[in-house]
């Protein structure tokens, strides 16, 4: 194997201009997580349009609940990838090939105990979700099997991270087009033809990671560049182990307590019925579209400074988190439109219950509309990891929008219990958590990037 044989894919990251090459790495990682959340769209949809609206409501309400059990491992996969980036940078092939053979190993661990914890907390976390019981039994059915794919998720999930670490970001966007093609086929032949209802859209997602997982690691079998992976060198490395959650811990936390507060604010949901329930998870779709071209840019910012960081590019570090928050920017807004000015006929994808519309359009004009705010401090968290500032990020949106959540809806919201109060709670928090980021990094760029 040509360990030094630099990949054609791959991005130069350290010289030329940005704009061209973050946009190069940004809008397929975007195309990438809009696929991903497709899994769980075309699941609401099929089961919206031919299942009925307490099945729609039975696979909606898992939402917060997988994001809340899996993020911590999502965010280990962010250490991966910025430590594979920054050696990258660093041009140290040897140490490259210890982090991919220890993360792909990390993955699949992660993954196991994944699939066991689904099993396990799966009807008690949804009890205490206040799940309506109309739904519950279908909701814990669907959780159950969607946890059956959780090792492939997460082999999909580190080994796109490896790939994406030196600008690789379309062969992760391929396997999950491609897997995604599956997944609404499988759709539609499970629920429309076998009548499997909510067991049959769980069951399609779980095959579809299954694909988009083989794919991957096919990728990096193939690889004859820095990141190649053999799957006879798998191991753990202990000094990469203990760098990738350094750095990658604090992210994961950090999606985890997010994730909490959004079960808090789904059980405040849950509250009002199952139109509330269904109407919710449709129109939750359209942030997630949003939120992925904002997710994409920052970590643009992460990947690209991680490389210049690790280069000594201090001034090139700089202007990386400019033209990100710039770009993330002019993107997110114009998607945002797209939702806002179609909602009606968008949310037409998911359901003609007119009770679940109603809080469908709720939700999209009070939390939609603004959804250009995560921006800046997605942007500025991704560029505080690029230079191994990890655990600040983390504390800032802690504090800023996940307890600030919590207050809300035990002191406001109980004060006015309406559904359009709850979804205010959305720009309020962004507004704060983006104040106090943006103003973090200032200090901290003027500290750690100190150019003469």
């Amino acid at each position: 194997m040509k360990e030094t044989k630099k990949s054609s894919r791959q991005i130069d990251m350290l010289n030329g201009p940005l704009l061209g090459k973050i946009l190069l790495f940004a809008l397929p990682v975007a195309a990438s997580s809009i696929l991903q959340q497709l899994f769980n769209s075309a699941d609401v949809a099929v089961v919206g349009r031919f299942a009925g609206s307490q099945a729609m409501a039975a696979v909606g309400c898992n939402a917060s609940v997988t994001s809340l059990l899996i993020n911590l491992f999502v965010g280990l996969s962010v250490g991966a990838n910025v430590v594979i980036a920054n050696y990258v940078g660093q041009r140290s092939t040897d140490k490259v090939q210890d982090v991919v053979h220890t993360v792909m190993t990390m993955a699949i661990l992660s993954g196991i105990f994944l699939l066991a914890l689904g099993f396990l907390v799966a009807r008690p976390i949804l009890t205490l979700m206040n799940t309506p019981e109309d739904v519950i039994e279908q909701a814990v059915l669907y959780l159950r099997i969607y946890f059956l794919g959780m090792p492939f998720f997460m082999v999909y999930n580190f080994g796109s991270a490896v790939l994406r670490s030196i600008g690789d970001t379309r062969r992760p966007m391929y396997a999950l087009l491609f897997s995604g093609i599956i997944n609404v086929c499988l759709n539609l032949f499970f629920v429309i033809l076998l009548k499997m209802g909510v067991a049959g859209v769980g069951t399609a997602t779980a095959i579809a990671n299954l694909i988009s997982a083989g794919m991957v690691v096919w990728f990096l079998t193939k690889e004859e560049g820095i990141i190649h992976l053999d799957l006879r060198q798998l191991k753990l490395k202990k000094e990469h182990v203990l760098r990738v959650i350094r750095i990658g811990a604090p992210a994961g936390l950090q999606g985890m307590v997010f994730s909490l507060s959004n079960v808090c604010i789904q059980s405040a949901i849950n509250g009002f019925g199952s139109a509330a329930v269904a109407g919710s998870a449709a129109a939750v779709n359209f942030e997630y579209f949003t939120y992925f071209m904002t997710s994409s840019f920052a970590q643009a910012a992460t990947t690209f400074t991680s490389q210049n960081f690790g280069a000594g590019q201090y001034k090139r570090c700089k202007k990386i988190a400019g033209v990100s928050i710039a770009g993330g920017l002019v993107a997110t807004i114009c998607m945002s439109l797209v939702f806002v000015l179609g909602r009606d006929l968008f949310l037409l994808f998911y359901t003609t219950d007119k009770s679940v519309m109603a809080y469908a359009l709720v939700r999209v004009t009070h939390v939609e509309i603004m959804a250009f705010l995560p921006v800046f401090y997605e942007v500025g968290a991704g560029a505080l990891r690029g230079i191994g500032y990890s655990m600040l990020p983390a504390i800032i949106t802690l504090l800023g929008s996940c307890a600030f959540r919590f207050v809300w809806v035990y002191t406001v919201f109980k004060q006015i219990p309406t559904f359009d109060m709850l979804m205010n709670v959305y720009p309020v928090t962004w507004i704060i958590t983006a104040t106090a980021m943006m103003g973090a990094y200032f200090l901290i760029q003027k500290k750690v990037l100190k150019t003469d």
